[in-house]
């Protein structure tokens, strides 16, 4: 739904040269993407089955700037769903994940931080390869929230690492998933305490390609300490015009506690893209 108002404003010269020389704290930047792929076959010798999938993304960052403060939130949200004629719909993407880090300038480039950042899914998840289908997951099951003072390196919005070297990690599961994620049976809620690194880097590889890499280490200082938590995500942005790209996103996890073997997701496509941008 859209909302569209008039106002009518009067104002000297004078006043209005004051106001375009206003710095507001707020830097919003917002990119809405939806990536679309379609296969049809008709009397096709090789063979092949019809799919159809889509894949919707929402970034959105709010980023505070005012004399030594800063606060930068990063809200990371996709989904996605596929059908072909052999298995029908199936869930092909599945994340929400908001970030936040407040930071109180030290020296140049470093800042005493605050970190908080939580994560989940939307939807019912299934391992596809079995049979009947077995649920893995669901809305808030798992859920992530890491949270701790450290210190922050920030040389700009687009490059920054956070070192928090006492982070706390509370781990929610539902009673259907109790037992797994690291949870003990018959509970709901795990706390660890434990080393947290994340960096953040956005760049240009070429003029018209924009990679934006996001990594998140994590050691648990109360069980396995040597088990380090790796969440890595290269995102490649390959600008065709203001509305079109095609996008390639690499997302590689490992975290013994939701599985032994490495998670490793790769989403390619045409995107469609709208950006928002308030300054």
């Amino acid at each position: 739904m859209f909302f569209l108002a008039f106002v009518t404003v009067g104002y000297s010269q004078d006043t209005a040269q004051k106001l375009d020389t206003i710095v507001h704290p707020w830097d919003v930047l917002g990119k809405f993407s939806f990536l679309f792929n379609q296969s049809s076959f008709t009397n096709w010798v090789a063979g092949g089955t019809n799919t159809v999938a889509g894949n919707i993304a929402i970034n959105y960052d709010f980023n505070y700037h005012k004399k030594k403060w800063s606060w930068d939130n990063k809200i990371n949200s996709t989904y996605g769903i596929s059908y072909n004629t052999d298995q029908g719909i199936r869930k092909t993407d599945d994340h929400l994940e908001y970030n936040s880090i407040l930071g109180l300038k030290a020296k140049r480039y470093w800042f005493f931080s605050f970190i908080s950042n939580f994560k989940t899914q939307y939807t019912r998840g299934y391992d596809y390869k079995k049979t009947p289908e077995l649920s893995i997951s669901n809305f808030l099951a798992p859920a992530y929230w890491s949270f701790g003072p450290g210190m922050l390196w920030k040389k700009s919005d687009e490059a920054r690492i956070n070192i928090t070297p006492a982070s706390g990690r509370l781990t929610f599961v539902t009673d259907e998933f109790s037992g797994k994620y690291g949870v003990d049976e018959g509970a709901n809620i795990n706390f660890s305490l434990g080393f947290n690194l994340s960096a953040y880097f956005k760049f240009f590889l070429m003029s018209d390609v924009l990679m934006e890499n996001t990594l998140a280490l994590y050691a648990d200082y109360l069980d396995k300490p040597q088990n380090v938590d790796i969440d890595y995500q290269a995102r490649f942005f390959i600008i065709v015009n203001e509305y079109l790209s095609t996008n390639l996103e690499f997302h590689i996890i490992f975290d013994d506690n939701a599985s032994s073997r490495i998670q490793f997701k790769q989403v390619f496509g045409l995107g469609i893209n709208y950006i928002f941008h308030k300054m």
